[in-house]
C-alpha cells in the first residue's frame, strides 16, 4: 500500500508522518481529535455530507467562517460525499481500504447499515485502526440516544456540581465533546502503537457519556462511598475554606487557593496579618475552616476590600499563596500567558490558541481549514477505481 506524502513542514519530520487518517465525521468531537492528528503530521481526508459539516454553519465570527470551525478541522483535506449514493459509498470504501485510521461519529447505527461498521471494517483491513465515537456508547438503554455536549452535561450530573446555586447553567464550553476527542485521541495513538508491535489494528470506542462521567469521578466517590455529594458552591471549594474569589478595594476580583496547613500559616501572618487566627478554634483545621466558612470567608473579605489588588498580589505572592485574577474572555486576548499561532482565514491571518503542548515538530503556522469539497476532484483522482478486486 503506497504511504501518503508527508506534509511540508518548517518543522521537519513529525510522529505521524504517512499515517493516512479518514474521518467520516461531523460537529466537535471527532473533529478535534482528526485536527490533532493532522497536527502531528496525519493526512486527515474528511469526509463532509454535500452540505457540509453543520458546524460550518455555528456562527460567522471568524472573517465569514464558524469558530468552530476554524478550531477543529484545520490542515484537513475535504471531500463532499453523499454515502446514500453506491459511486461515493464505494469510493469511501477504497478511501478505507489505504487508510490507517478510520474515524466515524455518525447517528447510532448508521455506520453499521453503510456497512462501514468497525468489526466488518478490520476483518476487511486488518491493519486498520476504528475509532467509533457515540453519545452513550454501544450497550444499555440509551445507546440509541443522539447525544449533544449540553444533554450529556446534564445526563452525566456535571451541571449538578457545576455553577452557583440557583438555576442551573451550561459549562460555557463544549467540555464532554472536548473531553471525548481527547479520549479518542489517546485510544488512536495507543492503537497505532499496539500495531506497531502486533502488525494489527484495534478497535478504539468513545462515548460523550463515559468521558463526562469519568470527569466526575470525584463527585461520584464522594457520593457513593461518602454519602454525600459535592453541593454547587460557585467558585468557592466544597472541601477547601478559604478558596474562591474576593473583591479588593479597586474593585478587582482575586480568586485564591489554601490547599494545606502551611500555606494557611503563612497567609494568616503575611496578607491577612491576622496570626491569632492560627489559635482560634474555628481556624483549626481544614474541616473546620469548612464548617466555619462564613467566618473565614468574612474575614478574609474584611482585609481584601480595604487594599487595592496591587497590594494584595504583593503579599499573597510574598506568602506564596496561590491565585489568580477573575479574567474575561478580553482580558484572555490580552494575557501575558496566552501562546497563539497565525492561520490564514479567508485572507486573513488570525491568531488561534496554541495546543497546551509544546513539541519540536511544531509548525509557526497553523494550516488553513478546507473549503468544502476543495479536495473532492484530487481525491478521486487519485482513489478512482482501478478495477482490480
Amino acid at each position: 500500500m503506497p504511504r501518503p506524502a508527508p506534509r511540508p513542514t518548517s518543522a521537519g519530520p513529525r510522529p505521524l508522518d504517512g499515517v493516512l487518517v479518514v474521518a467520516l465525521e461531523q460537529a466537535v468531537a471527532a473533529p478535534y481529535c482528526s485536527s490533532r492528528l493532522a497536527d502531528a503530521g496525519a493526512r486527515v481526508i474528511k469526509i463532509e455530507r454535500r452540505e457540509g459539516d453543520f458546524a460550518r454553519g455555528y456562527d460567522q465570527a471568524v472573517h465569514g467562517e464558524s469558530s468552530y470551525w476554524v478550531w477543529i478541522n484545520r490542515g484537513k483535506e475535504s471531500i463532499a460525499l453523499d454515502v446514500k449514493d453506491a459511486q461515493d459509498l464505494a469510493l469511501l470504501e477504497r478511501l478505507v481500504a489505504r487508510a490507517d485510521v478510520f474515524i466515524q461519529n455518525l447517528a447510532p447505527g448508521a455506520a453499521e447499515r453503510l456497512g462501514l461498521g468497525s468489526a466488518g471494517l478490520r476483518k476487511r483491513h486488518p491493519r486498520l485502526v476504528t475509532c467509533d465515537i457515540s453519545g452513550y456508547g454501544e450497550d444499555g438503554r440509551l445507546q440509541g440516544l443522539k447525544a449533544y455536549d449540553l444533554l450529556v452535561q446534564a445526563e452525566s450530573g456535571l451541571v449538578s456540581v457545576s455553577g452557583a446555586p440557583g438555576e442551573w447553567g451550561r459549562i460555557g464550553v463544549s467540555l464532554c465533546d472536548i473531553n471525548a476527542g481527547l479520549n479518542a485521541l489517546i485510544g488512536i495513538q495507543q492503537a497505532l502503537m499496539q500495531r506497531e508491535r502486533t502488525g494489527e489494528g484495534s478497535a478504539v470506542k468513545v462515548s460523550l457519556f463515559g468521558s463526562a462521567a469519568e470527569l466526575m469521578a470525584v463527585p461520584y466517590l464522594q457520593a457513593r462511598y461518602g454519602g454525600k455529594a459535592p453541593e454547587r458552591v460557585g467558585l468557592k471549594h466544597p472541601t477547601i475554606a478559604p478558596y474562591g474569589a474576593f473583591t479588593c478595594a479597586d474593585g478587582r476580583e482575586l480568586v485564591i487557593s489554601i490547599q494545606n496547613e502551611r500555606e494557611w500559616g503563612d497567609f494568616c501572618r503575611v496578607v491577612l496579618r491576622r496570626p491569632e487566627l492560627l489559635q482560634d478554634p474555628r481556624c483549626a483545621s481544614p474541616a473546620a475552616r469548612v464548617a466555619h466558612r462564613a467566618f473565614v470567608d468574612g474575614v478574609v473579605a474584611e482585609v481584601f476590600v480595604q487594599h487595592g489588588s496591587e497590594a494584595i498580589v504583593q503579599r499573597l505572592t510574598e506568602a506564596q499563596t496561590a491565585f489568580g485574577r477573575l479574567n474575561s474572555v478580553h482580558d484572555l486576548i490580552e494575557h501575558a500567558q496566552l501562546r497563539t499561532r497565525p492561520m490564514p482565514v479567508n485572507g486573513h491571518s488570525v491568531q488561534v490558541p496554541a495546543p497546551p503542548w509544546r513539541v519540536p515538530w511544531e509548525d509557526e503556522c497553523f494550516a488553513e481549514a478546507p473549503v468544502l469539497d476543495a479536495h473532492g476532484a484530487a481525491i478521486r483522482d487519485e482513489f478512482k477505481a482501478t478495477g482490480n478486486p
